[in-house]
């Protein structure tokens, strides 16, 4: 064997292992956005086990203001529908109307000193406020597990690798422009 097929024998060798780790990344990528996915999936799942109980404990008042629970209701129908089919922008604007009405919840409440007194009512809010917040932080992670993924297979060579193996993009989860705009309280309580 020549010194001259050794050689190109050599880059045909690392060429391989340098796609080979290439493709390993782009697997692990992938695989991280999957696991930030079910991590969200997890939390979305429990929170909506627990705004039946929350609206059923706001019903016990008549008087409470069943358009505000029906607007959660809806909301959290249009979240399962979104969260089962993965669907990133319609999940994105169902998490924002639930949460809008999950506010006015909030906001209603005062007028009832008597339900914002119970115990059961409480722990409700409390409960899902923890659920939301675990929400917002594993939204964060799930994002920026999909911003690298989405860097990695437009990356050069990576694009290459990506094609090859039909490795595409993922839609971050967005919540609306009125999620991000300052709350205005006057408003809530009118």
């Amino acid at each position: 064997m020549s010194i001259v097929s050794i050689v190109i024998l050599a880059i045909i060798v690392i060429a391989l292992i340098w796609a080979v780790m290439i493709y390993n990344n782009l697997v692990n990528l992938k695989h991280a956005v999957a696991k930030a996915w079910a991590n969200i999936d997890v939390l979305l799942k429990q929170r909506h086990d627990e705004l039946p109980k929350l609206v059923e404990t706001c019903k016990q008042y008549k008087q409470f203001e069943q358009d505000t629970l029906q607007r959660v209701t809806d909301a959290r129908g249009r979240v399962q529908e979104a969260r089962m089919q993965q669907n990133m922008p319609a999940l994105g604007q169902a998490e924002t109307a639930l949460r809008a009405g999950l506010g006015s919840i909030y906001a209603t409440v005062e007028a009832y000193p008597e339900l914002k007194a119970m115990e059961s009512f409480q722990h409700l809010i409390s409960r899902i406020s923890g659920l939301e917040n675990a929400i917002a932080d594993r939204r964060e992670f799930y994002n920026e597990s999909v911003n690298v993924n989405n860097v990695a297979i437009e990356q050069f060579p990576e694009v290459f690798i990506a094609n090859v193996f039909r490795f595409g993009s993922f839609d971050l989860l967005r919540f609306s422009e009125n999620e991000k705009k300052d709350v205005n309280v006057k408003e809530l309580f009118s």
